[in-house]
């Protein structure tokens, strides 16, 4: 018998002395573009452990800060395709039915008992977890509250358990907590929040309503990011006006569903299709015949190559860096005041939309990023440098992925650095003066009123 030695293997399966390996992706990457594949990963099925790179640093550093940025879990489409049967999917919530977690029944308990948190405005009126037998147009399904009780728990095994950030006895002044006034943002800020704290109290949760999808808050008067949006919608128009196979498909469904061609349009079919897709769900058949994966394949491939082209025309670059200021800039400010000692909002949390994350993507400079997936988060951490208390880094993670050096203003850092993060004034001046270079501007305001070249 020869006995060949082989390294130990961990309970979790990780072979101990591979720590390079973090990331294994679920499904092999492939060379071009592949409609199916792309739909799989924005549909983010929770499947199997996911790894991520967040909370790492070398260890004489101290994790002072995290602010999160997610879009809402997998939701019921927004709008049905005419004349169709809507997709029957249940949005109870039923922990014995898969996808689920070991902490959705004591979820749904605890959010029965909601009254005692605070709630800015029109959110006291939302409910707190969905429950609908049959799901309301861009209600949050039980899998959507599954992806953000995960990335909850995945939150909190690194920044509570391993980096301290939040003590047990953490009071309300320590968070900042902010959604839009949809209930599947609510509902998904609280299934975070539910895995990540010590201990979920709701006398202790302040939720903010915000009523603008780019949380511009008190500085949305800006008449150029409105010109560069439209722009940005010709764009749009002109490449799927450019694309007859997605025409002949378009054609070929109204005749299927009998309405005309443009109605269907209207109707945003891939809204609809993604969730059959998303929920292995068949998609709608008439008396004329069934919508089909081809059908579903031509349009998703034309949505892929519209973000493509979309990255290199600039537009949306141009409407992203104005739409994002306001809520970059509050986010500066807060790290500023944390890096001089503050120990007030140490964790944050927007609950925003995919028109949420994709600017702000778009405004770091980070090109190679995937649109937002169903629960996409995007989180800012900032450490502090043990050896030098005064100098403060930041590392920014967009599911898990390092991405910090993709970024526009840190790019050429990470030549010149050892530290694998980026200096906080980087992201200051980024945010502060060099986002309105390109409009030949000092301020955002003058930037948001000074007519295109």
């Amino acid at each position: 018998v020869h006995l060949i030695p082989v390294n130990p293997v961990r309970e979790d399966g990780l072979n101990p002395k591979s720590r390079k390996r973090i990331m294994p992706d679920l499904l092999t990457e492939p060379p071009a573009l592949d409609p199916v594949y792309e739909a799989h990963v924005y549909c983010n099925i929770p499947t199997i452990a996911e790894r991520s790179m967040e909370g790492h640093a070398p260890h004489y550093f101290k994790l002072v800060s995290v602010q999160v940025l997610i879009r809402h879990g997998d939701r019921y489409p927004l709008y049905a395709i005419p004349k169709t049967k809507r997709p029957d999917i249940d949005c109870m919530l039923v922990p014995s039915r898969k996808p689920s977690h070991p902490q959705l029944e004591a979820f749904i308990k605890h959010m029965s008992k909601g009254s005692a948190a605070q709630m800015d405005g029109s959110l006291s009126s939302l409910p707190h977890f969905p429950s609908h037998s049959l799901c309301e147009m861009g209600e949050l399904t039980q899998t959507g509250v599954v992806q953000h009780l995960r990335n909850g728990q995945l939150l909190r095994e690194i920044y509570i358990n391993k980096h301290k950030l939040l003590p047990s006895d953490w009071t309300a002044k320590q968070l900042y907590l902010e959604t839009t006034g949809k209930s599947r943002t609510l509902q998904s800020a609280l299934a975070l929040l539910y895995t990540f704290l010590p201990d979920f109290d709701w006398k202790k949760i302040n939720m903010r309503h915000q009523w603008s999808t780019i949380f511009c808050s008190g500085s949305c008067d800006c008449p150029m990011r409105n010109h560069y949006l439209e722009e940005e919608q010709r764009r749009q128009y002109s490449l799927r006006v450019k694309n007859n196979n997605l025409e002949k498909i378009y054609v070929d469904m109204a005749k299927i569903v009998g309405i005309p061609t443009r109605q269907l349009r209207a109707s945003n079919p891939i809204d609809s299709l993604l969730c059959y897709f998303c929920h292995n769900v068949s998609f709608p058949c008439t008396k004329a015949g069934c919508i089909g994966m081809e059908h579903f394949k031509v349009i998703k491939r034309h949505q892929l190559e519209d973000e493509r082209e979309r990255q290199e025309k600039k537009l949306y670059f141009l409407y992203a860096l104005l739409a994002t200021h306001p809520l970059l800039n509050q986010t500066v400010n807060r790290l500023q005041r944390i890096a001089e000692g503050k120990k007030e909002e140490v964790f944050v949390l927007y609950s925003a939309h995919d028109v949420t994350l994709s600017p702000v993507l778009s405004a770091l400079g980070i090109t190679e990023a995937r649109f937002p997936r169903f629960a996409a988060r995007l989180v800012f951490e900032l450490w502090q440098d043990g050896k030098r208390p005064k100098e403060h880094f930041i590392r920014i993670l967009y599911n898990g992925a390092d991405v910090t050096f993709q970024t526009s203003f840190c790019k050429d850092h990470y030549k010149r650095s050892s530290k694998p993060m980026c200096p906080l004034e980087k992201l200051v001046n980024f945010v502060k003066r060099d986002m309105f270079l390109i409009f030949n501007s000092t301020s955002y305001y003058d930037a948001c009123h000074r007519r295109a070249l």
